[in-house]
């Protein structure tokens, strides 16, 4: 599933924000994020967060977490409501750029905003055009036990349930072994 190349990077930037960003659990075990800062550099590749922009990020991170729970949730509403109000606060509007020997492009930030607006505004638009696009089936919260990050499912059929294989793997095996032990 493809929404457009644009959409596709910034929501599963989203995706990579909200995962590294939030604590929770992470394939059955605790996920917290030891360091800050190397965490929102492995999920902004292109920037070098400072502490402060560092928790700026995690904030906002927590605020895009709230939306993929709320389609988890089967609350469209909601995660609508919860865009709206990320498209505000992040001042996101577009407006065509280029830089770096690009072509024209579509960014949905100031030039000058905070590095969050920077991330945020973005993913926060590419979720709108999902919800627009009428597949907000496509993201979610992993169902696998002791997991709770998050995904977008770019698949053909749109079945996937799960953030990682490994996490597909984990409860497969447990519905195995269940099977097994009741034979």
């Amino acid at each position: 599933m493809d929404f457009n190349s644009h959409t596709d990077g910034v929501v599963a930037d989203a995706v990579a924000l909200v995962n590294a960003l939030t604590e929770g659990e992470r394939r059955g075990r605790p996920h917290v994020p030891d360091d800050r800062v190397a965490a929102a550099r492995g999920a902004v590749k292109w920037s070098t967060p400072t502490p402060a922009e560092a928790d700026a990020l995690v904030e906002a991170a927590q605020e895009l977490r709230a939306v993929f729970e709320s389609f988890a949730a089967g609350d469209v509403d909601g995660a609508a409501d919860q865009v709206n109000r990320l498209l505000e606060r992040y001042n996101a509007r577009p407006h065509l750029a280029r830089h770096d020997g690009e072509p024209w492009h579509v960014h949905f930030h100031a030039s000058g905003d905070a590095l969050a607006a920077q991330v945020a505004a973005p993913c926060a638009t590419g979720l709108a055009v999902v919800i627009d696009s009428g597949h907000h089936d496509r993201l979610g919260v992993c169902t696998a036990p002791h997991c709770d990050r998050v995904y977008v499912d770019v698949s053909r059929n749109g079945t996937r349930r799960f953030c990682s294989t490994a996490c597909q793997n984990r409860v497969k095996t447990a519905a195995f072994r269940a099977r097994a032990a009741g034979s």
